[in-house]
């Protein structure tokens, strides 16, 4: 069984508010350079995933990413984790895409690797959230797609996958090859094992560029960008605080009392 899992180079959602700058005349935030890149916590959870079904039946588990100048500590942590590939997509033209530009790199990618049973994505980013590039590839490549997975198995060539409601969760079944986003509630992503590093160190990732991969130069990057940024700003919030006096707790009580009411909160 061959499965693929889309990962992706963030800086640090844990990072401090005060460590990153708006620039609204670019609609940018810049993230100060002592902020780190990690890779997005959900996407460990594809590896995770993908790894369990590699333990329980025997996979190939190759990890893939776009970007440009991708950090190799970071962007090999499926590797330590015990992923078999590596595969970047590293170029220039590849920097500052939306969802949609991305789906299209990443399933131009996934189709230069060929042989794939499962597809597996997290279920969002978790820089910019959107939760649309994971469903983006599955459209353009015509698979089946289930989202927000909690567990997976494969039974008969199947994917049998309990997915996240708000209500609890739902039993799905779906053909291969297929495409699943995988939730948080699957469970943490596991330690990488001494073992695996060491074996990782010695793999060196399959680099390809937009020739490689067939993608057309006005869909990928900036220059296939779907969506347009209005504006990008930070929120102020605001509060005021009023005091209910009285001249004992029992009057205090009815004095606080009444002001709900007033305020229709009561």
């Amino acid at each position: 069984m061959n499965i693929v899992v889309c990962v992706k180079e963030i800086v640090d959602p844990e990072a401090p508010s005060d460590s990153f700058r708006l620039d609204p005349d670019k609609k940018v935030l810049v993230a100060s350079p002592k902020v780190p890149k990690v890779l997005n916590p959900f996407d460990e959870q594809a590896v995770e995933a993908a790894l369990r079904i590699k333990d329980k039946m025997g996979a190939k588990v190759t990890a893939l990413s776009v970007g440009k100048g991708l950090d190799r500590v970071v962007t090999k942590k499926p590797l330590f984790m015990g992923a078999d590939e590596l595969v970047l997509l590293e170029d220039e033209a590849f920097v500052d895409g939306d969802s949609w530009s991305i789906a299209y790199t990443l399933a131009a990618g996934i189709k230069r690797i060929g042989d794939y049973d499962l597809i597996l994505c997290g279920r969002q980013a978790a820089d910019w959230n959107a939760g649309q590039v994971g469903l983006g590839v599955a459209e353009l490549l015509g698979l089946p797609s289930i989202s927000v997975a909690r567990k997976i198995e494969i039974v008969d060539g199947k994917a049998r996958v309990e997915r996240v409601t708000a209500d609890g969760y739902e039993t799905v079944e779906t053909a291969l090859p297929a495409l699943i986003t995988v939730s948080n509630e699957i469970g943490p992503a596991r330690y990488p094992a001494v073992q695996n590093i060491r074996v990782a160190n010695k793999i060196q990732p399959v680099v390809w560029k937009p020739a490689d991969i067939g993608v057309e130069p006005d869909k990928v990057g900036s220059k296939g960008r779907r969506l347009k940024l209005s504006k990008l700003f930070q929120p102020v919030s605001e509060g005021k605080c009023e005091v209910i006096e009285g001249e004992s707790p029992r009057e205090a009580a009815e004095n606080l009392a009444l002001s709900l009411r007033n305020a229709k909160v009561l």
